[in-house]
């Protein structure tokens, strides 16, 4: 039988990839860091991270909701982690420290949100993948969820990765 390329889900990243994307996202990421973004799941085809509520997070004092601002960061980071993962994937045959110096020219072209329900709760659900991995730009879809699972806002986004 012919060998054709593997099928992203196909691909199970290398502990090292792993850790070295979680630190970059994480903490190196400063922004990322004061939002509280924790990355649950990393896989080639989907990428999930959590925010836990906290007070610095409010966004309308009246009501104890999440700030806008924090979901429209947080879904534009997870856009961007689905496209690190999509370029991981792609270049399984580096090592995880150059597949890591890739994403040093990734950048947001475009992002747009929907708002679907008002976002409280005292956790949040992030997830992302990539539509389209072109040769200069990406095409991701998000999600922002409630603790119970509820869809709370949708955005897409496009990622310069050339």
């Amino acid at each position: 039988m012919p060998h054709h390329s593997h099928k992203a889900a196909d691909i199970v990243f290398e502990d090292e990839f792993v850790v070295g994307l979680k630190k970059v996202f994480e903490e190196m990421i400063v922004f990322n860091k004061m939002l509280g973004l924790k990355i649950t799941s990393l896989k080639p085809e989907r990428v999930m991270a959590r925010i836990d509520m906290r007070n610095e997070l409010v966004g309308h004092f009246a009501y104890n909701r999440i700030h806008g601002g924090v979901i429209s960061a947080g879904l534009d980071a997870m856009g961007g982690l689905a496209v690190m993962a999509a370029i991981g994937a792609r270049h399984m045959d580096e090592s995880p420290t150059q597949r890591l110096q890739r994403f040093a020219k990734l950048g947001t072209i475009d992002l747009r949100v929907d708002y679907l329900r008002p976002g409280i709760g005292d956790h949040f659900e992030l997830r992302a993948e990539v539509m389209r991995l072109g040769s200069r730009v990406a095409s991701t879809r998000m999600e922002f969820l409630g603790a119970d699972g509820k869809l709370m806002s949708t955005g897409a986004a496009a990622y310069i990765v050339s």
